[in-house]
């Protein structure tokens, strides 16, 4: 996939896991809104890693948004912004993402288990606010 093609295809990942986090919510599925909260922001930040090119396979996206900033890939205008989102991708990366899907298997609990309604609207607001800055970035960057 061309990186251009990459961007928006992941920035319509992000919105359709994103609009699926805000009908769980909806739902009262606390984990399924924390899962798609997750899965929204790790698009997000793919979507702005595509922009110089593409994305491999990863959970963990704030590193390389991370990376790509000390290399000085994004333009200095979009560089707080790339920031934050890395924030965001951070605070819901790899261990959430595993947690949402499989738990806690050394405490044998379930994802059902370890996701509360405030989980979720955390998540939610962090997933909303990951989107937010992608399209933002995306379009300056354009």
């Amino acid at each position: 996939m061309l990186a251009p093609d990459e961007v928006g295809y992941r920035l319509r990942l992000a919105a359709g896991f994103l609009a699926e986090a805000r009908q769980d919510v909806v739902l009262q599925r606390w984990r399924s809104s924390v899962d798609n909260s997750q899965l929204a922001t790790e698009n997000a930040a793919k979507a702005v890693l595509a922009l110089p090119g593409p994305v491999g396979r990863t959970h963990n996206p704030a590193a390389l948004l991370r990376e790509e900033l000390s290399r000085g890939v994004f333009a200095s205008a979009a560089q707080e912004r790339v920031r934050q989102l890395a924030d965001c991708a951070e605070q819901l990366g790899p261990e959430v993402h595993v947690q949402s899907d499989y738990g806690d298997e050394a405490g044998g609990r379930t994802p059902w288990e370890l996701f509360a309604e405030d989980d979720a609207r955390r998540a939610l607001t962090i997933a909303e606010e990951a989107v937010s800055l992608a399209k933002q970035i995306i379009r300056d960057e354009a």
